[in-house]
């Protein structure tokens, strides 16, 4: 039996720069930032940094107040992309019977760490002998799929993914192999985190590895591929994608905004943090080899890019190696200089925002200036300073390359 393909039905999201998935779309294109100096409500002493925080979301708004209280942040921010993507895939309204085998496939990086962080402070701060009775279910790394199924009534596999910054590209790549094998014909996918505490933003400060800045330089201190780079932007966000077997997409139809065409992983084997530009080559061209595609036919990649010196170079190093001279025509932009670094959920972010740019033909821009480009990043075409609109876009990669060399590249294919 031949595999199944793969539609994207359902979108959700939820960013530093929208509520929603074509909100979050709709102001990349305009350029907004939505990094900005960022202080933990509950940090022992003051702490600013520039920032991707979800400031309009209220989860009580979303998914009742009563259900928020249950959940960690990054389930309330999961559930909330989750529903929007579920809604959006006309599935919420749809009598569809027995769900039996279908699933959810998430991922996250570091889980319920506010609520570990809250705890930590009660007992060895406060000297409180006791913790919430929901302590436990709430900072467990699987609690976010588990309100997935449950909200939704889904029956078949339901797993988790963390492995760091790779985590929703993985979950994603996952969920597509569960549907094009024939095993379950939706699941949902994506990925959450919420790491804005003060411990997660300390620890990643002794890593060195964050962007400085102050008040008047905080929207613009991410800054992909720039000479002037300094670092990666923490954040947090969500976003989930409803993954259905084409066939039975077009029999009730369904919306399809796009195909999920590829997925192709690799580690690096060579260090924990560093990357390597052999290892990322290997995952694009894995993810090209899967869907059938060649590199001539890639039209757009929505890069990993998060700011920092040397990842941005290797990455495309590793980008021209893979695609070969159709690279110098392959539009490319990072979409972290305005929404910050969300960890697991990023790669579920970046497959969003790449399918939207493959349905509506606009590519959102790295912020930035084109003058300021590092020449040891050219070789591609960035999109700089200013989105594209009116494109013909054939398909398109998604990159997610994680520290302990995990790399996950999705191949989307545009639907006409």
């Amino acid at each position: 039996m031949s595999a199944r393909r793969v539609a994207v039905t359902g979108l959700g999201m939820v960013s530093p720069v929208g509520a929603t998935a074509q909100a979050s779309f709709d102001a990349l294109l305009a350029a907004h930032s939505g990094l900005r100096l960022y202080t933990p409500a509950d940090a022992p002493r003051p702490l600013a940094i520039p920032a991707g925080a979800c400031v309009d979301f209220d989860p009580a708004a979303t998914v009742g107040r009563a259900r928020a209280n249950t959940m960690d942040r990054y389930s309330q921010l999961g559930v909330t992309a989750g529903l929007a993507a579920w809604r959006d895939a006309g599935l919420a309204e749809t009598p569809d019977g027995n769900r039996d085998d279908w699933g959810v496939a998430w991922g996250t990086s570091l889980g319920g760490t506010l609520t570990f962080e809250r705890g930590h402070r009660e007992l060895f701060l406060a000297g409180r002998d006791r913790l919430p009775p929901l302590t436990v279910v709430q900072a467990m790394t699987n609690a976010c799929a588990a309100h997935l199924a449950i909200g939704f009534g889904l029956g078949g596999a339901c797993s988790t993914y963390s492995v760091a910054c790779a985590s929703a590209a993985i979950a994603i790549g996952e969920g597509m192999r569960r549907v094009r094998s024939g095993s379950a014909p939706v699941v949902l996918v994506g990925g959450s985190d919420a790491p804005l505490a003060f411990g997660v933003i300390r620890a990643w400060l002794a890593l060195q590895v964050l962007a400085p800045g102050d008040e008047q330089t905080a929207a613009s201190a991410c800054r992909p591929f720039q000479s002037a780079r300094a670092g990666l932007v923490l954040a947090e966000g969500a976003a989930a994608l409803v993954l259905e077997d084409w066939a039975r997409a077009e029999q009730r139809g369904a919306r399809i905004y796009a195909e999920l065409a590829g997925f192709g992983e690799s580690c690096d084997r060579s260090n924990l943090v560093r990357p390597d530009r052999d290892g990322q080559m290997r995952a694009m061209r894995a993810a090209l080899a899967d869907a059938g595609m060649q590199p001539a036919q890639v039209d757009y990649v929505n890069a990993h890019a998060t700011g920092t010196r040397e990842g941005d170079t290797v990455e495309i190093a590793a980008l021209t190696a893979a695609l070969g001279d159709p690279a110098a025509r392959v539009a490319v932009s990072a979409t972290k200089s305005a929404l910050g670094h969300p960890l697991g959920a990023a790669g579920g972010i970046q497959a969003v925002v790449t399918v939207l740019a493959l349905h509506q033909g606009a590519i959102p821009s790295t912020l930035g200036d084109a003058a300021g480009l590092d020449p040891d990043c050219a070789g591609v075409a960035h999109v700089i300073g200013s989105a594209r609109k009116g494109q013909r876009l054939r398909a398109a990669l998604s990159n997610s390359f994680a520290f302990g060399g995990s790399n996950a590249v999705l191949a989307f294919r545009a639907t006409a």
